[in-house]
């Protein structure tokens, strides 16, 4: 373990000017990044008594065994900085923000000719609007539900779009008149972009005109007599009134804010915001985020605005953790540097943004509101937390002394082989640290020269590790571009532990690959399926865990997860295997064109979808061509089967049964 007092730098080297630091581990990776007004008084209380350093901050700084630095002119040029260079090399110290769960958005793709209303989740997309996040998404599909009477826009995926067309016929939600069909022609797509503009303004905020319009036109109609319009209006209104009573109004002045609080402990810190535009609150999202040094809440309110608002698309508005900059931000407390992270939040928003506690009224309530909400977040992460960290530290000091290993195996790889009588042998390697997946680190492999699992694993198993020697010996070296700049590498970390899945055999053809090539500090054990037992290399007897031990918990969920994640990559490459072989039968269809088709649809469900016209797209496949691929990658058509009294099958019954799944599919099904 290294001693900071090694690498301290000399007293008087460092500047006193604004800059930012990295602290590097003994292999040249950076693990932590930090900024500070001052370098040389920052730096130095990392070298003070380590005795006295917060539990994190002790764990850094021996962690590591050097440190940099770079002077800016200004502090917003060091906030820019600070947050490129942890974007750049994720340090594993570095605060980061992982969601408490994760929440979906109600998204509108407003880069498609026929846009969809949808449940979208994970990193946001350029021509996609969002709304939310929401804390469900049945609160999503019930608003949809609510609203696709009075906006029926398209709700549908593109397969089952697509589909619609191809027979001429609509969805269910089609004919229950929750969806204009724009599929099968009943409105143009510059009529369908109108009614999802008309859903994105009153989702926006601006309801009210729209619901004077609605009450204008009903108006008409019943004094012109048409009382089934005006009913049908009159209905329209009723939802929209019911939408709007699910948004409550908590600012009356119409504010457009982010609500931010906070509840911590010593070692975390629970992350609450409210997104309230047009005075109404339009999502909540949670996070729970590690304490590398002992922070003050002005601190963690730092780290929000650079984390959370840091990055922002000048193209989208939307930042890198997903959320747009707001007019306000209402925090509990300020930071030192107030003025500067507005200059920030003003630049990167294009107009003044506005940083500042509140003191009383309505935003100081909304404030300890969402103090109260962080407070139960954090007190229920807390329980959880307790118990996961005792039974993991509990599964890795069983798994240390069960195996015999020298320490506790912090950094778990499993293998998996996936194959059918020998074809299409895939394998796949999962990562475990601390008892936790780190899905980062996952890598999959094509094995070309396997063809058992014996040899198969045998083959991985060498890659994989020779890999790792050949990066490292460029570290070592100082001939690696990517280890010089401290980026993390493909295979820079080695196991502590590497199970394979299967018996002796697997677990013999694993040890030898590292024994060839000289690999002696990774221990390799195999975890058999029928009796779950441990086998260790040149052993005759496999370790029996007890059914209760909490290693055999771990082990077995590192196993299953390679065991998913191999099924996956197998299941990809079968169904590109079995395109390549309908393709070989379509005549005058050469390599390149076909190459070009994988290349463009990249999937047999997506090449089955595709129309005449799309296909001929490709370069080099003409109508003729495209008509033989679609014959020949068509779906075997199932014989007729007759009606109990002998009459035709019910083909309108089969598709409007299939039509109620893909709108149940949607969750926009009506009872």
């Amino acid at each position: 373990m290294p001693d900071p007092s090694t690498y301290r730098p000399a007293v008087g080297s460092i500047p006193e000017s604004p800059g930012v630091y990295r602290f590097r581990d003994p292999h040249g990776r950076v693990i932590y990044v930090g900024k500070a007004k001052s370098l040389r008084q920052r730096l130095n209380s990392y070298f003070a008594d380590v005795a006295g350093l917060h539990p994190r901050t002790r764990q850094m700084v021996t962690t590591a065994a050097g440190v940099e630095w770079t002077v800016v002119g200004t502090e917003v040029e060091a906030l820019q900085l600070e947050y490129n260079w942890i974007k750049e090399y994720d340090p594993r110290f570095n605060v980061r923000y992982r969601d408490d769960k994760s929440y979906p958005s109600l998204a509108v793709t407003l880069n498609e000719e026929y846009p969809r209303l949808q449940v979208m989740r994970g990193p946001k997309k350029k021509g996609v609007r969002y709304f939310g996040p929401y804390a469900h998404a049945w609160a999503i599909r019930e608003t949809l539900d609510t609203l696709t009477r009075v906006f029926p826009a398209r709700t549908c995926s593109a397969g089952v779009f697509k589909r619609a067309g191809q027979i001429g016929r609509p969805c269910l939600l089609g004919y229950i008149g929750k969806c204009a069909a724009p599929c099968v022609g009943r409105v143009s797509a510059e009529e369908h972009r109108e009614i999802v503009e008309g859903f994105v303004d009153f989702m926006a905020g601006r309801t009210d005109q729209m619901v004077r319009r609605l009450e204008r036109e009903m108006a008409e109609a019943a004094e012109a007599m048409e009382y089934e319009k005006a009913a049908r209006l009159r209905d329209d209104l009723g939802a929209l009134r019911r939408a709007l009573e699910k948004q409550a109004v908590v600012l009356g002045d119409g504010t457009d804010a982010d609500v931010v609080a906070f509840a911590q402990d010593e070692l975390e810190a629970s992350v609450q915001v409210f997104h309230v535009r047009g005075g109404r609150v339009r999502g909540q999202r949670g996070w729970i985020v590690d304490k590398v040094e002992e922070v003050t809440t002005g601190e963690l309110v730092e780290q929000f605005l650079l984390q959370v608002y840091g990055g922002v698309d000048e193209a989208t508005g939307v930042g890198e953790a997903g959320e747009a900059v707001p007019r306000e931000v209402l925090v509990p407390e300020l930071p030192d540097d107030a003025d500067v992270y507005e200059e920030l939040l003003t630049e990167l928003r294009g107009s003044r943004v506005s940083l500042r506690v509140p003191q009383r009224g309505d935003k100081r309530a909304l404030l300890e509101t969402v103090e109260r909400n962080a407070t139960e977040a954090f007190a229920r992460h807390r329980v959880k937390r307790a118990s996961d960290l005792t039974a993991r530290s509990l599964a890795l000091q069983e798994l240390q002394k069960a195996l015999e290993l020298p320490d506790a195996p912090l950094r778990i790889e499993c293998i998996d082989i996936s194959h059918v009588q020998g074809t299409n042998v895939v394998a796949s390697m999962v990562v475990f640290e601390d008892g936790l997946a780190k899905k980062s680190d996952y890598r999959r492999f094509s094995v070309t020269n396997g063809t058992d699992d014996t040899a198969a694993m045998a083959e991985v198993v060498r890659r994989r590790f020779a890999r790792h020697l050949k990066e490292e010996a460029d570290r070592v070296s100082e001939q690696s571009v990517a280890a010089e700049e401290g980026r993390p590498r493909r295979f820079a970390y080695p196991p502590n532990l590497l199970v394979v899945d299967g018996g002796a055999p697997q677990v013999a053809a694993a040890a030898r690959s590292l024994d060839e090539l000289g690999v002696v500090d990774v221990a390799v054990c195999g975890l058999a399926k029928r009796m779950e037992e441990v086998w260790l290399p040149n052993e005759s007897d496999p370790v029996i865990l007890p059914r209760t031990s909490e290693a055999l918990y771990l082990l077995q969920r590192v196993r299953d997860e390679a065991h998913r994640f191999a099924i996956t990559y197998h299941r990809q490459k079968r169904s590109t295997t079995m395109l390549v072989s309908l393709l070989d039968d379509v005549p005058g269809l050469g390599e390149t064109r076909r190459k070009a088709l994988m290349k463009e649809f990249g999937s047999l469900k997506r090449l089955r979808a595709a129309t005449i016209e799309e296909l001929m797209t490709v370069p080099g496949i003409g109508r003729r061509t495209a008509e033989a691929v679609r014959v020949a990658v068509a779906e075997p058509v199932a014989e007729p089967t007759a009606t109990p009294e002998g009459g035709a099958p019910a083909e309108d019954d089969a598709t409007e049964g299939a039509a109620r799944r893909d709108a149940a599919g949607a969750g926009l099904v009506a009872s």
